[in-house]
């Protein structure tokens, strides 16, 4: 049976869910994540779909994308490590702080943000979201966001001054964060792998147990059952790897191998 468009559609939201969770916990926007996944297709398609060894043409990439071919050229031409890859697309909340302490109506004397009265047509947050646009959401809001993101403090008498720069809903460990990007990274070629392998081509291993019937009493057991036996597994998958490394000294040719365990729970 072959597979149809909404049977991905379905899988993906799936998987998406958690990964825009963790994206508006940080502070990405739709348009950030839209103009990266962007640079993303075009990346993939050029270099995937490409014959004899050689780039996909920039008209292939077009069609495989459905992006006009000047999209795909400018695209072709930004790396995708670039910090201002998302440049233009920014939220309100950082909008917002950008101007606080840049936008001379919105300084004091010394130059520093001033502190702001709730509303007004003078040095007022209202007339702060007003200058910034922020029309399709209310200064109510605006305020409680950036609030809750610790980003601004509300003195005594009831004016506001800004704490930081950017607006970020919560901050995440970097250190976490860039395990989660490792972690799904791996994930996403094992898969990619097994639903694309050649004829021939062994399976990556991916096997999990699951039930859907477990008392919520029975959670803390499974943690402890999880640390003791899924440590032990892993400590002879690292015993297994190390003894099969090469040596320090061999010239480059070696491959990254390993193997992860998760815990899974609804």
């Amino acid at each position: 049976m072959e597979t149809t468009k909404t049977q991905v559609f379905s899988a993906t939201r799936g998987w998406l869910a958690p990964l825009v969770h963790v994206l508006l916990r940080c502070g990405v926007t739709y348009k950030e994540f839209a103009e990266l996944t962007r640079n993303s297709y075009v990346q993939v398609a050029t270099e995937r779909f490409g014959r004899r060894g050689r780039p996909t043409n920039v008209s292939r990439v077009a069609l495989l994308t459905g992006l006009p071919r000047r999209d795909v050229r400018r695209e072709r031409e930004t790396p995708i490590e670039d910090p201002a890859l998302a440049g233009g697309f920014t939220s309100k909340g950082s909008l917002a702080l950008s101007a606080w302490h840049q936008e001379p109506a919105f300084l004091d004397r010394d130059g520093l943000p001033a502190a702001l009265s709730l509303d007004g047509d003078g040095q007022s947050f209202v007339a702060l979201a007003r200058f910034i646009g922020a029309s399709d959401v209310s200064p109510a809001t605006l305020l409680k966001e950036l609030k809750s993101a610790g980003a601004i403090h509300e003195d005594a008498d009831g004016r506001l001054r800004p704490l930081a720069r950017n607006f970020i809903p919560k901050s995440l460990d970097a250190n976490l964060i860039r395990l989660w990007g490792s972690v799904l990274s791996d994930i996403g070629h094992t898969y990619e792998h097994n639903l694309l392998r050649e004829q021939g081509s062994p399976p990556r291993f991916e096997r999990a147990a699951v039930n859907d019937r477990i008392d919520p009493a029975a959670l803390p057991a499974f943690r402890a059952f999880l640390e003791q036996e899924g440590q032990a597994f892993l400590e002879r998958a690292d015993a297994w790897l190390t003894a099969h490394s090469l040596p320090d000294d061999a010239p480059d040719g070696g491959i990254r191998l390993g193997v992860g365990v998760y815990h899974v729970q609804d």
